[in-house]
């Protein structure tokens, strides 16, 4: 390619709304032009890093026996509605309305739509497993789309699933897009890592993300140095916390006592005044108790029906998690008119404590064996405390639905957990049969006994891997391509002021390289060193040949590998193509 005949148009300032560094650089560097809030036009230098993404994702998906086909973006609404999603998506889903009044959806992801082809077509178990993938663009209408391609509205996704008769099925092909996708990443050249993760609003037993490390992640990752336990935020796990029991904490504790009604090791319930006091360590400071004796109830209404929760004061509830326990279409906080109808008190004084109707309650197991601690007492101004738990809440359910948080014990191994920053670029699922079986798809076994088919689904957002990829390779000058990625492998940069040499040698590698199937720039434009140089770092071209005035008398050109930080090296202008020839194909695993 000549830049002088093709589509690079970079920018020299710094779009206003660009927020991170892939965004910033993709726009700088002519790969995209917003077309409105969250929508893009990926112009020709991104498209080309966008197919390289693509091929990449093909090979590896051929290599684990999956076909490509490819579906269509408008879903009628009776198949979301078939498995509730059509209510339970919630408003990401872009609905419309033909002229003929009927609705449908623009495709977030394809399970209906997959699920309907099958169950048309698969009839025994001898058809299965089937393994099917696309490439195609997604809607999601973000309720706020930012850091460009990375929470975009439209995007493009490989979205892949597979159809079995068992759960051991299902296994060997979740095992085998487990390898594919660590290797897709890791030709991407991008520092990754994979993690459990909770399954959202797609649903499945289990499910693991691929996130690339980066501080401008979105997704918050704990993970283990001990054992390599690790999750994501939403999904992790931690071991029991250190109890904060009473008779543990010292002078405080022994007060605590006394102001509940201590008795031979048991503690009576008492109420205590606490005006104004909503918050956990408002509660804790006035009363002089460490907040872990303090416990937080809040109520929630799953499907309509109220449901309290349970945790420590100084610890936070997992909605995530609540959710996929719940298993609700509908799942959200109470308003302080169903706190007050529910409980008898107002919002910010909910305890577990006497309510109506032995309702649902949940606690963390953390709880276990909880004694002396102060909760709401579902009056105004008031909470309880020597609450004892297990006493006085028998009803009460121990799921797992903490918060961890950095620092707290590996669920594995007890070491302490770390928190890093990361950027969600693929999820693979094991979903059961949680579409089949809405959908009716079914096959007869070996018996002849029909079943319903057991389904996987595999996706990678290829435009945020993208972006991915810039955000952990670039600087201050502008992006640095991993080389198999890279719009192209070369760019020849012919500095020609007067002399028409540079431009002549410039043409002459560059149809060279190009003879040998490598995939060169040419910077044929009339412009000044300086632009050059700058356009050339911004854009990030893996190897950079320059070829100058000074350099051409002594018969030299200039390479610099690391798109164009590395060392400079000369080579001789009779030897330069072979020898980039060379380290192209061993810096793209083709030697």
């Amino acid at each position: 390619m000549r830049w002088s005949r093709t589509f690079i148009p970079t920018l020299k300032e710094t779009p206003s709304d660009a927020e991170v560094a892939s965004h910033r650089l993709m726009l700088r560097a002519g790969m995209l032009r917003k077309l409105s809030s969250g929508i893009y036009c990926h112009l020709p230098l991104g498209q080309r890093v966008i197919q390289k993404v693509e091929r990449i994702v093909r090979e590896e998906l051929a290599r684990i026996g999956a076909e490509e086909l490819l579906l269509p973006v408008l879903h009628p609404a009776e198949l979301w509605q078939e498995t509730r999603r059509w209510d339970i998506y919630g408003p990401e889903l872009m609905r419309l309305t033909d002229r003929h009044d009927r609705q449908f959806a623009l495709g977030p992801t394809h399970e209906e739509v997959i699920t309907d082809v099958v169950r048309g077509e698969v009839r025994s178990y001898r058809q299965l497993p089937l393994n099917l993938y696309q490439i195609q663009t997604k809607f999601r209408d973000e309720i706020r789309p930012r850091f460009g391609v990375l929470r975009s509205r439209e995007f493009i996704m490989k979205d892949a699933y597979s159809f079995h008769a068992d759960e051991a099925s299902l296994g060997e092909a979740y095992d085998a897009y487990r390898e594919a996708y660590s290797r897709i990443f890791a030709r991407c050249g991008l520092d990754f890592r994979a993690v459990l993760a909770d399954s959202g609003a797609i649903g499945g037993a289990v499910s693991e993300e691929f996130m690339v490390l980066a501080s401008s992640g979105e997704s918050e990752v704990l993970s283990c140095c001990s054992c390599g336990y690790a999750a994501t935020s939403e999904k992790a796990a931690a071991g029991a916390l250190a109890s904060a029991n009473a008779g543990a904490g010292g002078a405080q504790a022994g007060a605590v006592g006394e102001a509940s009604g201590q008795r031979d090791g048991q503690r009576d319930l008492r109420r205590v005044d606490t005006p104004g006091k909503t918050s956990a360590a408002e509660v804790a400071e006035f009363l002089g108790v460490p907040v872990a004796r303090t416990l937080k109830t809040l109520v929630y209404v799953a499907d309509g029906t109220p449901v309290f929760v349970m945790v420590r004061g100084d610890r936070e509830v997992n909605e995530a998690k609540l959710f996929g326990h719940l298993q609700a279409a509908t799942v959200r906080l109470a308003t302080p008119e169903e706190i007050r109808s529910e409980t008898g008190g107002p919002l910010g004084f909910s305890g577990p404590v006497g309510l109506p109707g032995m309702p649902r309650i949940l606690a963390d197991p953390n709880l276990r064996g909880a004694r002396g601690s102060v909760v709401g007492a579902n009056a105004a101004d008031a909470h309880l405390t020597g609450m004892d738990l297990e006493r006085d809440v028998p009803q009460a359910e121990f799921v797992d639905l903490l918060q961890v948080a950095a620092g707290d014990p590996c669920p594995r191994c007890g070491a302490s957990l770390e928190s890093s920053r990361g950027i969600e670029v693929g999820q693979i699922f094991k979903l059961g049969d949680k579409y089949s079986k809405a959908m009716g798809a079914t096959f007869l076994d070996e018996s002849g006994a029909q079943r319903t088919l057991i389904m996987g689904c595999y996706g990678i957002g290829i435009t945020r891997t993208v972006a991915a990829a810039i955000e952990q390779h670039h600087d201050e000058r502008g992006i640095r391509w991993p080389p198999a990625i890279a719009p192209m492998q070369v760019e020849v940069v012919p500095l020609a002021a007067r002399d028409p040499a540079p431009m002549r040698v410039g043409e002459e590698l560059y149809e060279g390289l190009m003879e040998r199937g490598w995939e060169v720039l040419l910077d044929d434009r009339d412009e000044r060193p300086g632009v050059k140089f700058a356009d050339a770092d911004l854009i990030g071209i893996p190897f950079r040949l320059v070829v100058g005035e000074r350099g051409l008398k002594n018969g030299m050109v200039e390479l610099r590998a690391d798109a164009g930080r590395g060392d400079a090296e000369t080579l001789p202008v009779d030897g330069a193509v072979a020898t980039l020839d060379a380290r192209l194909r061993q810096a793209m695993g083709r030697a």
